[in-house]
């Protein structure tokens, strides 16, 4: 018995011993609260809208280049940046030049005599291709250009009317087209600076129910004549010009 007592007393000493220094080191639960990494409020923002000032404190490396990018540029100026409009430059549309035209019947004349008064007027050609002026009569005018026709009436005045006249001769209007044959209003029609055929017409009404819609017969007038060509309908049109819309068989 005794020797039993012997052995108890020193295990039960033991085990207080192990058990004193747990129950000292064991603490009571605590909430802390984690607060979130910096560099989350850097690329989405605080709720607040607040972008936090950028702070080293790993010491460098590619963190601190991180931070430093998202202090320096707000996500919310960099999305609302203005996108530059981009603009296709027009290209300009061929023109009629008038030093090489070629008058004729039907065109309307600006004759201007400077320092002449009465004689400065607008003149149009005739069926017969001639303008008529006071002092100097009738003056030919057909396949002239206005270069031509100005120096010509310069010449007669200076045969005992002028002694130095000045004239220059610009086109006011230009004599009609004519379109026949399949359209829904065949007839004759004014002029305007660079139409094709398929503009001619689509100011006739357009094509009637049995007309042929890829070609067309087209008379022209130049210095050296009339000639006739069927032509597609993106084909330029002049003064003058005759356009005939041919019939479909089917």
């Amino acid at each position: 018995m005794r020797l039993a007592r012997a052995f108890r007393l020193p295990i039960i000493a033991t085990a207080i011993a192990l058990a004193l220094p747990g129950c000292m080191q064991t603490a009571g639960p605590v909430a802390v609260t984690q607060p979130s990494s910096d560099l989350d409020y850097m690329a989405y923002g605080r709720p607040d809208g607040a972008v936090p000032a950028a702070t080293d404190s790993s010491g460098g490396g590619a963190i601190s280049a991180l931070r430093n990018s998202f202090a320096s540029a707000s996500p919310r100026s960099s999305a609302s940046a203005p996108v530059p409009a981009a603009y296709a430059a027009a290209a300009p549309a061929p023109v009629i030049r008038d030093a090489a035209y070629r008058l004729d019947a039907g065109d309307k004349l600006r004759v201007v005599v400077f320092g002449q008064e009465g004689l400065t007027n607008t003149y149009a050609i005739d069926a017969g291709g001639s303008i008529t002026m006071p002092l100097i009569g009738q003056v030919v005018a057909r396949r002239r250009t206005p270069t031509s026709l100005a120096a010509e009436i310069s010449a007669k005045l200076r045969q005992g009317y002028i002694r130095e006249p000045s004239v220059a001769v610009e086109i006011e209007a230009y004599r009609p087209f004519f379109i026949l044959g399949e359209v829904a209003a065949p007839g004759q029609y004014p002029y305007v600076p660079n139409m094709t055929v398929e503009s001619a017409v689509a100011i006739a009404g357009g094509f009637a129910p049995r007309a042929r819609r890829d070609v067309v017969t087209l008379t022209h007038t130049d210095a050296s004549g009339p000639s006739r060509a069927v032509v597609p309908l993106g084909t330029s049109l002049g003064p003058g010009d005759t356009v005939l819309v041919g019939e479909r068989w089917f």
